[in-house]
Order: C-alpha cells, then sequence, then structure tokens
C-alpha cells in the first residue's frame, strides 16, 4: 500500500540528522501536493516557491480568523497579526517602511565595529580554555546583543528579553503546541510588549541617537501611527533578529567543520567569504519554510488552489532544487548563478538580511583564522530544535588547542577595510536579572 507524502516526519530527529535527503525523497515524488496531515499544499520545487513568494493572490496573513484560535494562543496570534511578518499589502508596506531605514546596507555597516569587538572578546574569552559551545556562546549571545543595541535595551534588562522570546519563537516555529505552552508563549508576549512600551515611552532614559528605538520614537510622536503595531514590530525585529542568525551561525559552523577543505578553501582565499555566506545560507537554511494562503480560488504549478487553503514553501528544500544547482548536496563556494531562498523573496524578503550577512561574515573569519584547528567534539551526538520552520542545533560542542603564553592569537579584521575605533561593548549581565517577570532559564526545543 503506497503510503501519502508528508512534510510532518520532519518533526522526527532521525529525519533532521538527513532533512535534505528527505527533501529529495518529497520533491522527487511531486513539486507540490496536498499534505492530508497538515492539511496544507506543499511546495519543495525552486521554481514553484520562488513565483509563489511574490504572488499577490497568496496571503501572508497567518491568522485570517482570529476567533479560531485557540484560547490560549489567542493572545499571540493577536500581537503576530499586526506584524508586517504577517500582513499583505498595504499595511505590509506601510509597517516595512517605518524600520527599514535602520536596516539598510548602508545603517548595517555602520555596525562592523561592534560586531567585529563583540566576536573577538568571545573568542578572547574561549580561547584559554580549548572549548567551546558555537550555539551558547556565540551563536546566540552575538546576534542578540546587536538587535539589543539597535533597539537601545539597556544591558540589565537583556537576560529577561531572552527568556520571553524563546517560547514565542516556538510557538511561531510549532503549531502543535499544547495548552501549556500555548499560554507560556502568550504572557511572554504581553511581558515583553509591558517592557517595550516602557522602553520608549520612559522620560528618565531617551534614546541614542540614530538608534531603532529613537527611530521608532520619533515614529510615534509625528505620526498617527498605532502604538500597538510599533511595539509588535519592536518584538518582531528583536526575536527574527537574533533567532535565525543563531541558528545561520551554528549551521554554517557546523557545515565547515564537516568540510574541512570548505574551510581550508577560505582560509588560502578569504576573497570567497562573501560567496560562502551565500552557499552556506543556501546549503543549510535557518528558516526552512513560510507559511502562504489562498485569497480566492487559483492554479499554482498546474494544481487547483482552493481559497483559504494554506501553501507551506518549504526554502530549505528549493535551496536543494537540482534543477536550479546542480549537485545540490556539494557545499561549493564558486558555484555559478542561481538565487537561493533562504532569505525569502518579492515584497517579504528578510529586513535584515544586510545583518544577518554581515554577521556571519565576521563570525566565520574569525574562527577561520583565530581557531585554525577547529574540530567536532563527537562527545554528544548532535540535537537539532524540534521545528518545521526553524532550523537550528541545541548546542554545538568544538574543541581547539588553546594559545601559548606567548601567542595573543591573531585577532579578526574586516574583510573590507579596518574601522577606524571600536565601540565598546558591555559585558553580558547575570543571568537571571528581570525587570519584569522571571521565566525558566532553559530553552525550549523549538
Amino acid at each position: 500500500m503506497r503510503t501519502t507524502p508528508s512534510l510532518l516526519p520532519a518533526f522526527r530527529p532521525q529525519v533532521q540528522e538527513r532533512l535534505y535527503d528527505f527533501y529529495e525523497e518529497l520533491r522527487n515524488t511531486d513539486e507540490l501536493f496536498w499534505d492530508r496531515h497538515l492539511s496544507a499544499w506543499i511546495a519543495t520545487g525552486h521554481g514553484v516557491v520562488s513565483s509563489a513568494t511574490g504572488n499577490p493572490a497568496l496571503s501572508s496573513v497567518r491568522y485570517p480568523d482570529l476567533d479560531a484560535v485557540s484560547e490560549e494562543l489567542r493572545p499571540l496570534a493577536r500581537v503576530l497579526s499586526r506584524q508586517m511578518l504577517y500582513n499583505d499589502a498595504p499595511d505590509h508596506s506601510r509597517l516595512r517602511g517605518l524600520i527599514s531605514r535602520a536596516f539598510s546596507p548602508r545603517a548595517v555597516e555602520t555596525l562592523r565595529a561592534r560586531i567585529l569587538e563583540a566576536v573577538d572578546r568571545i573568542i578572547d574569552e574561549a580561547a584559554p580554555t580549548g572549548r567551546m559551545d558555537i550555539v551558547a556562546e556565540l551563536a546566540r549571545p552575538l546576534p542578540l546583543t546587536i538587535i539589543c543595541d539597535l533597539l537601545d535595551v539597556p544591558q540589565e534588562d537583556r537576560p529577561a528579553l531572552t527568556a520571553w522570546s524563546e517560547p514565542i519563537a516556538e510557538a511561531m516555529g510549532n503549531s502543535r503546541l499544547d495548552a501549556d505552552r500555548n499560554r507560556e508563549a502568550s504572557q511572554s508576549m504581553a511581558d515583553m510588549l509591558a517592557y517595550f512600551r516602557g522602553l520608549l515611552t520612559g522620560p528618565e532614559t531617551p534614546p541614542a541617537p540614530d538608534s531603532l528605538r529613537a527611530l521608532v520614537t520619533a515614529q510615534a510622536e509625528s505620526t498617527d501611527q498605532d502604538p500597538d503595531e510599533l511595539l509588535a514590530n519592536c518584538a518582531l525585529l528583536l526575536i527574527a533578529g537574533h533567532e535565525t542568525t543563531t541558528h545561520f551561525i551554528g549551521n554554517a559552523t557546523l557545515a565547515l567543520l564537516r568540510h574541512p577543505h570548505a574551510a581550508e578553501q577560505l582560509r588560502k582565499r578569504p576573497d570567497l567569504l562573501p560567496a560562502a555566506v551565500e552557499e552556506l545560507l543556501r546549503y543549510d537554511a535557518p528558516v526552512q519554510l513560510m507559511l502562504r494562503r489562498a485569497r480566492h480560488d487559483l492554479d499554482l504549478a498546474g494544481r487547483s488552489i482552493a481559497e483559504g487553503q494554506t501553501v507551506l514553501l518549504v526554502c530549505g528544500a528549493a535551496n536543494r532544487d537540482p534543477a536550479v544547482f546542480p549537485d545540490p548536496h556539494v557545499l561549493d563556494f564558486e558555484r555559478p548563478g542561481g538565487r537561493h531562498m533562504s532569505f525569502g523573496h518579492g515584497p517579504h524578503f528578510c529586513l535584515g538580511a544586510a545583518l544577518a550577512r554581515l554577521e556571519g561574515t565576521i563570525v566565520l573569519e574569525a574562527l577561520l583564522t583565530r581557531l585554525p584547528d577547529l574540530r567536532l567534539d563527537t562527545t554528544e551526538p548532535l540535537k537539532w530544535q524540534r521545528s518545521l520552520n526553524f532550523r537550528g542545533l541545541t548546542r554545538l560542542d568544538v574543541a581547539f588547542t588553546p594559545p601559548s603564553d606567548d601567542d595573543s592569537g591573531a585577532r579578526v579584521t574586516p574583510a573590507h577595510g579596518s574601522p577606524s575605533a571600536l565601540d565598546r561593548l558591555t559585558q553580558p549581565a547575570p543571568v537571571g536579572v528581570c525587570p519584569v517577570h522571571p521565566k525558566p532559564g532553559d530553552a525550549p526545543a523549538v
């Protein structure tokens, strides 16, 4: 008896390890098929995914009927519905326009010195030990530090924002949570919004010049912008701004550890770093799928999609489509042509793409130059977060040779010129400091 194809097995740990082989099996069955287990259409081919991302007949609204959402999840769903990620034009364009200026390539480039110093400090602290958990010690704190700097979040408040963001990200990436986890995610979002409301309106702490907080505050004061929308999108920036970059850094580092010849190629040819970042994004994307919903009956790749039906665009599968990427399972930093879908496409192209690319470039350059004998610690098996949407490791243990007493170690330098000065980054606040309500410190599986 033939079993019907489904994306659902991607939840299983044993499938996560061979995820792209699993995608290939799905794509070989059909590039667009109905998944009765998920009650959704599944698109795995690059052509279908790329065309659908910009199709105005497909909506990005995740919760078209809030009354149909479970009571425990409804408060969170109400906030997500105000975020640019889950809106269509004209609301999407309006919401994105409010803060897009802060994420232009030129604006992001001004963060280079800050990122360089943060990475250098993290490696300085780990170097004498000869060991590091790349996820916990580098991939997670780095993007969180940078996005909190952009939002002008005081250092002592950052652990609380981290604790709140984890259950929210879990709910965003997993639609099969129980009532208690959905309730926790909704409460965490309420706490985060209360915090941002105080941060943006507190007269005793004026925003730093040119910070994203200053931009948002100016928008709130000079326009009739709904303050709840501004708060919701600040929350989105915090969560998406560090969650996806964390996964990208972890996934990219693992790929280089498993392909030492590729790592050696980058050491010898640092000019390949920009291309390597794009190839690593294609090879193991931090975000695996995008959700769309049919506005009306339509034809997509020869299939009849009914109004209201969900279409899941599997970017991770599209990135391994051999029709666009020959030998897709090969890590090739000189791969010609082909546009990966890891940042999406069309109107919803990732707002933070330039920042993620810069952070990834600086981290990889630092690891390659300062820890040249970096190797995977196989004491514990790798574990992936349990999510159809987010693709990331729960931890990534590595080992390397500590520098000798008379070896100060190579310092990471910018790929395109040195900054004139380095902005000071304060040390992380003690874990557990929380300005509103403490949350459990253990990170849930997403």
